[in-house]
């Protein structure tokens, strides 16, 4: 009796802090614990656009107990929207104690195809101060303010990086594209691989031809000097086996040898395995491993992959 109890103490305290912030809602992604809740709220975008967010925090977090928390910015995957992001995450939000936040995002374009935009990038930026706003009893530890994300998000991640360095405690990335223009020339390989490629031309202003300045921006190896002296703890999965951005020995395990090339002190570590594409960044993958290494959770006792990044070879990227 006393789980269903729990659960509806809960469901009422939900209801509660909903009436009592206008413009924040309980947000319900399938599959989460209760030992978390998930707060919808909506955000001004870079171009003037209402965007939506979604904060995942333990659920004792509220307005009578509302210590500072760390916080994790959480960019999603190319064509999925943060709704779909909140799902990777579980219950590790309550086992640390930390908040996530899962913006849908913008781009100068398109929203769930950003792929870097500079303004993206800025918003991303500004996430822990749009959280604290939209819920006022809010409070984040700014010195503990992350960045996890996976795909374009993981992309996304390595920019913010770069750009905004002073912000973050730490970085992970997995399975990140690096290389923008070889994206461009890899989607001929992919289903869909034409409309990937109109999308990329809608978004961007062109193709890498007509318009390389807009690849290079978006792309973090243009930036690994920056990234190598962020002086920003910097984790960098990527898998031999990738099918969606492939030939990752030139993508992100390229970015990881040119950062230690450029500056062989930073505080970098790639982590190479043989997973299918961002199934590493979940709950029962090794998101849990890589919280650890910032103390987001306690030890997990799991293994770091053991798979050794192979001689870079020539190849097509697909």
């Amino acid at each position: 009796m006393v789980k269903p109890k729990r659960a509806a103490v809960g469901t009422a305290l939900l209801f509660v802090l909903v009436a009592v912030l206008p413009g924040v809602a309980g947000a319900h992604p399938g599959g989460l614990p209760p030992t978390v809740r998930v707060l919808r709220f909506s955000y001004v975008a870079h171009d003037g656009r209402d965007r939506r967010a979604y904060l995942i925090l333990p659920a004792w977090y509220g307005p009578d107990r509302h210590p500072a928390i760390p916080l994790v910015i959480s960019p999603h995957g190319r064509g999925v929207g943060g709704r779909i992001n909140v799902r990777r995450w579980g219950n590790l939000p309550a086992i640390g104690g930390f908040a996530v936040i899962n913006p849908e995002g913008q781009g100068r374009r398109l929203t769930l195809f950003s792929w870097g935009d500079p303004g993206e990038i800025r918003d991303l930026a500004r996430m822990p101060q749009l959280a604290e706003a939209a819920v006022p009893w809010l409070r984040i530890d700014l010195h503990r303010v992350y960045a996890f994300g996976g795909s374009m998000g993981g992309q996304e991640t390595l920019l913010l990086a770069a750009r905004f360095p002073q912000l973050l405690a730490g970085a992970a990335s997995f399975d990140a594209p690096t290389n923008m223009a070889a994206r461009y020339d890899a989607f001929d390989h992919l289903r869909f691989g034409d409309r990937l490629q109109r999308l990329a031309r809608r978004e961007i202003g062109g193709t890498p031809r007509t318009d390389p300045r807009g690849y290079e921006i978006r792309s973090p190896l243009d930036w690994a000097r920056r990234i190598a002296f962020s002086h920003v703890p910097l984790q960098i999965w990527w898998s031999r086996m990738d099918t969606i951005v492939g030939d990752q020995v030139h993508e992100s395990g390229l970015l990881y040898r040119d950062i230690k090339r450029l500056n062989p002190a930073a505080p970098v570590r790639q982590y190479v395995g043989n997973w299918a594409h961002t199934t590493e960044m979940k709950r029962h993958g090794y998101l849990p491993f890589a919280l650890a290494q910032f103390g987001l959770v306690p030890p997990t006792g799991q293994k770091a992959p053991s798979g050794e990044p192979s001689k870079p070879a020539a190849g097509i990227p697909v």
